[in-house]
């Protein structure tokens, strides 16, 4: 039998005003058996983010300003790089994303460059509907084309990379609306990165309201429609060949 693929694993926590829940989600994290690296990149948070991150056990990066998710996790991707990490890993700060899963969106990467924890893949009782929908359903069908693989939900940001999807993240993660997980995803595919995805289950948020309402959604539909395109004119990254390759250690 094929021994596990082992590898130092950095879990990037991008936050903005999320002192009510970043603690408990770090603190769920490092309860885990595999011992898992954290960083959490305080967005420009103008509450006790930072302060409750790094007491609950976290490493924090601290950003001037708010740069939005895309901006926090191109710090996220350059701190990995630099330390040397063989694979990271998003984890909502606010719980959403189940700490326990993160093992299992990780062996996603024993075949990939990029793994996806899916919403939409027979697993849990996650459900959108108007605009969102058409829109997630859409995008899903139109990139499965693309990664030549059925994905199910290409928005979401549970999602793991090796050193080859870093490094394609470091030369292109957009940090406008959407740009993290529907840009950076097309790009990554069109360069070249392997793409899966594997079922999660998706928790509610340990703190704070969904922003979700209908105007949002039909914003939503648009904006991730034309996020799409714009995507599909970017310039794919060029890999050097020492990244041509899945990293395992």
């Amino acid at each position: 039998m094929t021994p596990p693929i082992r590898r130092r694993v950095l879990v990037i926590m991008p936050a903005w005003n999320e002192g009510l829940a970043v603690g408990n989600t770090v603190r769920e994290v490092l309860a885990l058996r595999e011992n898992y690296d954290i960083l959490v990149v305080n967005d420009g948070s103008t509450d006790n983010t930072a302060l409750v991150a790094a007491t609950a056990g976290a490493t924090v990066l601290d950003l001037p300003f708010n740069l939005g998710v895309g901006g926090a996790m191109r710090a996220g991707f350059k701190y990995a790089h630099r330390s040397d990490y063989d694979a990271v890993i998003q984890v909502d700060a606010d719980g959403q994303h189940d700490p326990k899963d993160i093992a299992v969106v990780l062996q996603g990467l024993d075949k990939a460059d990029i793994s996806i924890g899916a919403r939409f893949a027979d697993k849990g009782n996650y459900t959108v509907s108007g605009p969102r929908k058409w829109a997630m359903v859409f995008l899903a069908k139109t990139i499965s084309r693309l990664a030549r693989t059925r994905l199910t939900d290409v928005t979401s940001g549970f999602r793991a990379a090796n050193r080859r999807g870093v490094a394609q993240y470091l030369d292109h993660y957009p940090a406008e609306y959407l740009g993290d997980t529907i840009d950076s995803l097309v790009v990554a595919i069109r360069s070249g990165c392997i793409v899966t995805q594997v079922p999660v289950e998706m928790r509610a948020r340990q703190a704070g309201t969904p922003s979700h309402n209908p105007l949002k959604a039909a914003v939503y539909l648009g904006r991730s429609i034309f996020a799409l395109f714009f995507a599909l004119t970017r310039k794919p990254s060029t890999l050097t060949p020492a990244e041509t390759e899945l990293e395992v250690s």
